[in-house]
């Protein structure tokens, strides 16, 4: 089986959730999140500071996913999702 292909030499892909409808979103994340190997990080933009989101990211990975604020705001946030 071949894995999928990691095009970032950095290891960090950006998601801004602001461009995909509100009910798809939590889908797409956790899509995006399962899709990441170990030391991979999602560079996470929202236009709001995204607590419910975070509480069913607790929920359903636990530690597997670190989350680390890079910056929070009136204009929204930016947060690194980092896969353990």
């Amino acid at each position: 089986m071949q894995g999928h292909l990691h095009l970032s030499p950095d290891a960090i892909y950006p998601f801004d959730a602001r461009g995909i409808a509100k009910r798809f979103r939590h889908a797409a994340i956790f899509g995006a999140l399962d899709a990441l190997t170990p030391g991979e990080r999602m560079r996470f933009v929202n236009d709001h500071n995204p607590i419910p989101l975070l509480q069913q990211m607790q929920a359903r990975y636990g530690d597997k996913v670190e989350v680390k604020y890079l910056e929070q705001g009136p204009q929204g946030v930016v947060i690194d999702f980092i896969k353990q």
